[in-house]
């Protein structure tokens, strides 16, 4: 009789513990995974520093932004080339932690056309299902119930009003340009004004821009999962494009047509570029 009553707060005192420990656990356990278990987030684009974009060898021994250094002819046409990147940048909530979703992929191709110092023609076609993060449940999401890759196989953006350069960039200098295109994307093509970075090189023309999404626009739906990951409503496009005179990156699926249409699947020899019109 003299231990009934201990036995109750003796219970009591174990429940309290593990109520205590499923606490710190639910508390403690997205910030271990997100930055322990799953790292840091990539950084976001940016332009490699002068002469060092990785898409073309120089074929000549004067390093970029040196006075006189001879280069490509900054008129022409300027295909996508290796090494080239596109994705997406989307902020997450973990059960009260932040962090970063980030996709990419190497999948794109296109080219644009320079007259004089005006780009006149540019588009850009992107390999959807190919658009990766570092997380297969992310990955599963992506491609089917937010974006819907095998219904929406390809996404493009293509320039719809000229960009007067002004004057040939120095080698070496990033100058920046507004530009406006038209983005297909998930079935809905939206017209979009964003800044665009860029800088010459011997070799290529390396060109950085990030447009701001948001997703209703294009009827994405939100990617939060029910109350366990919270996602914001708008995200970024990142684009990486190295430019080459040289053939440009294959096209791996017929590109999209400014009415929306998804094309079929084809294949074409590795030095073809899509023709590009501006209506």
């Amino acid at each position: 009789m003299s231990l009934s009553p201990i036995r109750p707060r003796r219970w009591f005192r174990r429940l309290t513990w593990i109520l205590a420990i499923v606490v710190v656990v639910a508390l403690t356990g997205p910030f271990v995974f997100i930055h322990y278990i799953e790292g840091s987030a990539p950084a976001e684009l940016n332009l490699p520093t002068s002469g060092s974009s990785p898409s073309v060898t120089s074929t000549t021994s004067a390093s970029s932004g040196t006075a006189g250094a001879s280069s490509m002819p900054f008129a022409g046409t300027w295909n996508i080339g290796a090494n080239s990147i596109v994705g997406y940048r989307v902020n997450e909530v973990l059960i009260g932690q932040s962090t970063t979703a980030v996709g990419r992929s190497e999948k794109v191709w296109g080219s644009l056309r320079i007259t004089g110092t005006t780009v006149d023609e540019g588009e850009f076609t992107v390999d959807m299902a190919t658009v990766k993060s570092d997380q297969s449940e992310r990955n599963a999401q992506f491609d089917g119930p937010i974006m819907d890759v095998s219904q929406y196989p390809t996404a493009s953006l293509r320039l719809t009003s000229p960009i007067d350069v002004g004057s040939v960039p120095a080698l070496g200098r990033i100058a920046t340009y507004s530009a406006t295109g038209e983005l297909f994307m998930h079935g809905v093509t939206k017209s979009v004004t964003f800044r665009v970075s860029v800088e010459r090189t011997t070799s290529n023309l390396d060109v950085l821009a990030d447009i701001p999404i948001s997703f209703s626009k294009w009827n994405i739906a939100n990617p939060s999962v029910g109350g366990f990951v919270t996602t914001a409503n708008n995200g970024t496009l990142e684009a990486l494009p190295y430019l080459t005179k040289g053939a440009g990156n294959p096209v791996s699926t017929q590109g999209v047509s400014s009415s929306g249409s998804v094309g079929t699947p084809v294949t074409v020899p590795p030095t073809t570029v899509p023709p590009l019109k501006i209506k």
